[in-house]
């Protein structure tokens, strides 16, 4: 069996939370896009862990793998995995070897690109990880992999092909003295050598890299199961979402298969679930057509919202932006990933609102449209068509947790049938509060 777990929105959505409570019935957890971009908070034991790069699943003692379709900073990981051993936990974390890696020259590029495009309203808001300039580097049969790391007569190669460009394209398109600067070392062929010798020497050292597709697919054929974890969102894919706001890879169920060299028959064959905010949310900019930002009225609501929902960006700290649910964007997700189930996460962040509204459709040109248009430019010009539902109060969310479904207020479960009804799936588990504990399930999908 293989369980795929996919952002349905614009990131942000709880998908850690998931991971970690069906990553207890799985044998490996792979990561099959995204960087050190990507955040997963996971609470376990009353102790709150922050990942932006290993697998969920760590926290739970399974295996974890980053495949092909990651990019990687080796400082990022390592300081990830030393300090999770400093909380008592010890990763078991694979990469593959024809994973990209970030480079520092890709962070500083990322930076001053976005500042760039920032004058013409083009930023995406990046995290200025390196994310983008990696995978362009990727695109452009110019990056390092993570096997490369392991021979050095390699490295050096590819090292000394690479940053003469990167370094000429600081210094004459974007005018940073180089030399003069704080990110010398960043463009320095023989500095970056030893440091990424050295890494690679400590992942061969601790035998941390494989060959993904190979790896999983002898997993698979072995009878363990595998569960898929996808970073971002599906409205945020480069391929699916609101370009050019979105990531540098594919979060959608397909970059599963492509991310990890496991056959998309495998995964097609699994189970898709798909994670839903009960409201909407995301860090960065672009258009939002049910953000909760006109009014003044508004603009507290959604002031409420973010506090209590604690939406601040896992890795940036940044506030998000706050809506309410659009479900043409998640008609769209339903649509490009194909799920098989769906989980609903902070419905309890909705509690004692004196109104609950919904995305319903958008109006554009006269017409009602039911799923997000091609360009995000058109999508920029939709107006949301509201639908109201009947509020629900505040209660012990503890209580509910352990009563289970029922024990949600019926208002919420009207709320939850219309989303179930709306993306044509079932409801696999409702999120009440960030804990493990704090999650009513109602299916397995490891069990279907």
């Amino acid at each position: 069996m293989t369980v795929t777990i996919v952002g349905s929105q614009l990131g942000d959505e709880g998908k850690g939370a998931l991971v970690d409570i069906w990553g207890g019935d799985s044998d490996v957890v792979v990561r099959y896009q995204g960087g050190d971009n990507a955040g997963h908070t996971v609470v376990q034991d009353g102790t709150e862990y922050k990942l932006s790069l290993v697998p969920s699943g760590a926290v739970r003692g399974k295996v974890g793998v980053l495949g092909n379709g990651c990019v990687i900073n080796p400082e990022t990981l390592f300081e990830e995995l030393d300090t999770l051993r400093e909380q008592g936990l010890e990763p078991d974390v694979r990469l593959a070897r024809r994973a990209h890696v970030i480079l520092p020259y890709h962070r500083v590029l990322d930076g001053i690109e976005e500042e760039v495009k920032s004058d013409d309203d083009l930023a995406a808001g990046t995290t200025g990880r390196g994310i983008g300039p990696t995978y362009e580097d990727k695109a452009g049969r110019r990056g390092v992999r993570v096997g490369d790391l392991l021979d050095p007569d390699v490295l050096r190669d590819r090292l000394e092909y690479a940053v003469p460009q990167k370094r000429a394209l600081a210094e004459e398109v974007y005018g940073l003295d180089v030399e003069n600067s704080e990110h010398a070392d960043a463009f320095d062929v023989e500095h970056l050598f030893e440091t990424y010798r050295e890494y690679g020497e400590r992942l061969k050292s601790e035998s941390m890299t494989v060959n993904a597709g190979e790896f999983l697919s002898n997993k698979h054929a072995d009878g363990e199961e595998l569960l898929f974890e996808g970073a971002q969102g599906t409205s945020i894919d480069i391929d699916h979402g609101i370009y050019p706001y979105v990531t540098s890879s594919n979060p959608t169920a397909g970059g599963a298969a492509v991310g990890t060299g496991v056959a998309p028959t495998v995964v097609g064959s699994g189970e898709v679930v798909g994670i839903v905010k009960a409201y909407l949310s995301r860090v960065g900019t672009g258009p939002l057509p049910t953000e909760l930002d006109g009014t003044d009225s508004e603009e507290e609501l959604a002031d409420f919202i973010r506090e209590k929902g604690g939406e601040f960006g896992t890795v940036t700290g940044r506030p998000r932006r706050i809506g309410w649910l659009d479900m043409p964007m998640l008609r769209h997700a339903a649509r490009a990933n194909g799920f098989t189930g769906i989980a609903v996460n902070h419905i309890d962040v909705l509690a004692g609102l004196e109104e609950i509204n919904v995305g319903h459709a958008y109006e554009l040109d006269g017409e009602e449209l039911l799923t997000m248009p091609a360009t995000t430019e058109r999508w920029g010009e939709c107006e949301p068509v509201l639908r109201s539902f009947e509020p629900w109060d505040d209660v012990d969310w503890a209580a509910v947790a352990e009563e289970g479904y029922d024990a949600i207020p019926a208002n919420a479960r009207e709320y939850l049938d219309y989303i179930s009804s709306e993306v044509g799936a079932p409801i696999y588990a409702v999120g009440i509060g960030p804990g493990r504990d704090e999650t009513v399930v109602l299916d397995n999908p490891f069990e279907k």
